[in-house]
């Protein structure tokens, strides 16, 4: 089998980083890039065209296309690049709304042999794939409640201050990284149906949000506690989960710039004889973070063998995004000054 072609459209920090493990494929050979800070619309580097027009990406001969790019046009070259005929690969979140995954999904259905999968990355690290294997064993009896915190400093990053304009971002930290702990909710509870919240940008005033917290019911009626923030001035990253017969404790989180913690999870179970509160527990530490690596295998498995996308499906890049927007609009504040919909 020939090398699958693949092109990068928008070529950042992120854009980067997937280049590196896409290199990491046998079948993958990256083609062509396309950032909007290239001064010339296209040289010849080392087998690779350099664009800063996504068109001319998108009409080079590709097999694949991995979009890295603003929240405002992420949806659009997607739509793009299934037109064409590409399989897609789309960072989160998949768009400014809940419309442009709609409309993305609208496109998908009418191109059934292409695979569309999005950047939900955060399934992919070992802590959280031990976390699931433990609830779905049942080992630790059933789900009882979940409380997440997923925080940083600020809420433009090293990268570029896109994040912080609602035209280009349609919404804030929550929107930015708390949709990765969303997402991680569902995954551990599947949906909910009832949203309270708060969400506020009293410190940073942008016109996005810099915290949300909200509690999601799900329909056997279990809680998920959740805040997102940008005030968190020592980064974390904490999912706590409370089952029936014991707990799990996810805690750090190995990213790129390295400052949410080691990755652990801790382990207890639950013991009738203790009425104290004091228990035993396992600590596991994992020093490797390969999600990056299996997130994008998996996905050219997909391709090659003509396999169902599971995990960061249009369907989970949809649910997701409702609950964010409704977590938006069940502040009433909030709901109004932006004119957010109800999903």
């Amino acid at each position: 089998m020939n090398k699958l072609k693949v092109g990068i459209a928008g070529y950042g920090i992120v854009g980067k980083r997937r280049h590196v493990f896409i290199n990491e494929h046998p079948k993958l050979q990256v083609v062509a890039v396309c950032d909007q800070n290239f001064n010339e619309d296209y040289l010849l580097n080392q087998g690779i065209s350099y664009y800063n027009n996504i068109n001319s990406l998108i009409n080079e001969d590709l097999d694949i296309l991995f979009v890295c790019l603003t929240n405002n046009i992420a949806a659009e070259v997607t739509i793009a690049g299934l037109k064409k005929g590409l399989h897609v690969f789309c960072e989160k979140p998949p768009g400014m709304n809940v419309e442009d995954i709609q409309k993305v999904i609208e496109i998908e259905k009418a191109s059934p042999t292409l695979k569309l999968k999005y950047g939900f990355n955060h399934r992919y690290h070992e802590s959280i794939k031990k976390a699931l294997f433990i609830v779905q064993s049942g080992e630790l009896g059933k789900v009882i409640s979940l409380r997440g915190v997923y925080g940083k400093s600020r809420v433009i990053p090293f990268s570029g201050g896109w994040r912080s304009k609602r035209e280009l971002a349609g919404g804030g930290i929550l929107l930015d990284q708390g949709i990765h702990m969303v997402d991680l909710m569902r995954l551990f509870c599947g949906e909910f149906i009832d949203v309270k919240s708060y969400i506020s940008n009293d410190y940073w005033k942008h016109d996005v949000e810099d915290n949300a917290y909200a509690l999601l019911k799900d329909k056997y009626g279990r809680i998920a506690m959740l805040n997102s923030s940008a005030t968190q001035w020592q980064h974390k990253f904490s999912l706590d989960i409370t089952l029936t017969e014991g707990y799990i404790e996810l805690s750090g989180i190995l990213s790129g710039s390295k400052s949410y913690g080691e990755e652990k999870i801790v382990i207890g179970k639950r013991d009738e004889e203790s009425d104290n509160g004091q228990m035993e527990s396992t600590t596991i530490k994992f020093l490797q973070d390969n999600s990056w690596k299996e997130e994008i295998f998996e996905f050219v498995d997909a391709i090659i063998n003509n396999k169902k996308i599971d995990s960061g499906s249009s369907y989970d890049a949809l649910e997701t995004m409702k609950l964010v927007f409704n977590i938006y609009y069940s502040d009433e504040n909030w709901r109004n000054k932006y004119e957010i919909k109800e999903y």
